[in-house]
């Protein structure tokens, strides 16, 4: 038995006949670059994050970083988020000059918002929760800590769509929620792409002339030295289809987890428990276990791939040595990058292969 850790290639083809259907009348109609199928996406994920505009975009990077810039975030300026993240989060900040300033994570790998405040000075401009995994932070005392500081808050929704805290939905609770679809998010396109959700009209339509150029309705006139952000119409076609079967997914994913929970042996695996007020997507599924990178070796050799989000938290990669952090500033995200395994979680699971992988990582400790 092999289980692959991401199965896009099953994905493919059990749309395979519908998809190249798609991808057929999207190139027939002409529309490559813009069209109708992206008006219908962003008014959809509008609809689903419960916000009044969303924008279609080509990564969740360059939602970040339109978001970030649009705040005014500028050279000196700080921006305070967690080591723990993809590094995109990272990057884009330091990308418009600013400097991170990094909060360490609970244990659940998601912000600690009792140490936000502690980090805030007269530069920080910006409060980035990641919401890692599909489950959200504690995003009603965040957005207390942002009115009362009048810090503006950008959420990383890059693993989170459909998400939920206290009722609300992942994208809706800040300034700017900040999406991806790349290929391995629970909403995936068939290449980069990203949106970005918000209230706010007029940074949506500072963004929405940003993305292409600058350009306003003719190709002529220039309002901004934009950039080419766009989602193409056929990533939005893709997407479009893919939001019908969005619930199920989701919804398997989470008996997944079920399942995982009434197999595995929890006196010898850590994993955050759902509480009443989130709803979790499960992105990944991400254990905390005592000697991690032998468990998984031996998965490995029994034919089960993992993976490690992430081995190397951000504040000790070779780039961020001249932010001069050095080891033990963020304990509880240094061990748990030590611990932290992510098994498969993906839609096309059966029962007995979860039930096989559950059962391997009991025997190995004992």
């Amino acid at each position: 038995m092999r289980i692959p850790y991401v199965n896009i290639k099953k994905q493919y083809k059990s749309e395979k006949r519908k998809i190249l259907k798609i991808i057929d009348q999207t190139l027939e109609s002409g529309n490559w670059v813009g069209g109708s199928e992206i008006e219908k996406f962003e008014k959809k994920i509008s609809k689903i994050c419960n916000t009044k505009y969303c924008i279609s975009l080509n990564s969740g990077t360059d939602a970040l970083t339109l978001a970030l810039h649009l705040l005014g975030v500028r050279k000196g300026d700080e921006v305070i988020t967690p080591p723990n993240s993809f590094i995109a989060s990272t990057s884009v900040i330091v990308h418009l000059g600013a400097r991170p300033v990094f909060v360490d994570v609970k244990k659940n790998q998601n912000i600690d918002e009792t140490k936000i405040e502690d980090k805030i000075t007269e530069r920080t401009k910006a409060i980035m929760p990641v919401h890692l995994t599909g489950r959200m932070c504690a995003m009603d005392k965040i957005i207390s800590i942002s009115e009362k500081y009048k810090i503006p808050v950008v959420e990383d929704c890059a693993q989170s769509i459909l998400s939920k805290y206290k009722g609300k939905m992942s994208g809706s609770w800040g300034d700017v929620g900040c999406f991806s679809a790349h290929p391995l998010k629970n909403l995936n396109a068939m290449g980069d792409a990203g949106y970005l959700t918000t209230n706010n009209r007029n940074l949506y339509n500072k963004i929405k002339n940003l993305r292409t150029h600058g350009m306003d309705e003719s190709r002529d006139n220039i309002k901004n030295f934009g950039y080419v952000s766009r989602m193409d119409n056929l990533q939005a076609a893709i997407l479009n289809f893919r939001l019908r079967s969005l619930d199920k997914i989701i919804n398997i994913r989470r008996e997944n987890v079920n399942l995982y929970l009434d197999n595995l042996n929890l006196n010898k695996v850590y994993f955050p428990l759902e509480l009443k007020e989130e709803f979790n997507t499960y992105h990944t599924f991400v254990i905390q276990v005592d000697d991690r990178d032998r468990l998984k070796k031996y998965l490995k050799k029994n034919g089960v791939d993992t993976a490690i989000h992430y081995p190397v938290p951000i504040h000790l990669q070779k780039a961020s040595k001249y932010l001069n952090y050095t080891k033990g500033d963020f304990p509880e995200t240094e061990k748990q990058s030590k611990e932290i395994l992510t098994l498969p979680i993906n839609q096309f699971l059966k029962k007995k292969e979860i039930i096989y992988i559950s059962k391997l990582v009991n025997n190995f400790y004992s």
